[in-house]
């Protein structure tokens, strides 16, 4: 359960950001089209370079609800691989259970996704998965346990209930939303995934440390 005060705080970062991180927050910032605080709607000097690349940075991390350390050490894996490291790096935090299980209309938020993966009412292949990071694999798939699926928040979702605040489904994903299962059909290329970052940024921003 989000309380009223990490919906506000909620509320607070992505206008911070200049990015919508849950429903009420893009019903916030469509009223309220500046930033927070005393000062947030007089104009602001040009960012420095760092300035711009750590917001990238907090963008990317954020609209995962990841930690800097998670970040970082997906970051490292997909340095270490052939490719285009910011490419790369989203694919691995695309594959999160958590992420797809948004994703898939499942859940409202990365948060209640979150709390879904947690509270065991997720099945990757058969199999109970409680662990939010958990890499899914292409052929892979994602459903919701049996006795979880008469539950309410379940049952908005099937019926389709988070459509007007979620982007379409991406094409990597095939989804029965009446019967809340989905499978990774591939996997993820950037260009599909409905997030809000300039990828080399971030890159960029590691590379300095």
């Amino acid at each position: 359960m989000v309380t009223k005060a990490q919906d506000r705080r909620k509320v607070r970062l992505s206008r911070a950001l200049g990015i919508a991180l849950t429903p009420k927050a893009q019903r916030y910032m469509e009223n309220r089209p500046y930033g927070p605080g005393q000062h947030g709607r007089t104009k602001r000097k040009a960012d420095s370079d760092y300035a711009v690349r750590l917001r990238e940075k907090q963008r990317l991390r954020e609209q995962y609800g990841i930690r800097e350390k998670q970040l970082r050490t997906l970051f490292n894996e997909a340095n270490r691989t052939e490719g285009l490291t910011g490419e790369i790096l989203v694919e691995l935090l695309e594959m999160r259970l958590d992420a797809l299980v948004l994703r898939s209309g499942f859940a409202r938020t990365t948060s209640q996704a979150r709390q879904f993966v947690v509270h065991r009412h997720i099945l990757v292949d058969g199999k109970l998965v409680d662990r939010p990071s958990f890499r899914v694999k292409p052929g892979q798939t994602i459903e919701v346990k049996a006795k979880s699926e008469g539950l309410e928040p379940f049952q908005v979702a099937a019926a389709g209930g988070h459509a007007e605040v979620l982007p379409a489904v991406p094409g990597y994903l095939e989804v029965s939303l009446d019967k809340l299962q989905a499978k990774l059909v591939s996997r993820p290329k950037r260009a599909e995934v409905p997030i809000t970052c300039e990828v080399q940024l971030v890159v960029e921003y590691y590379a300095a440390r």
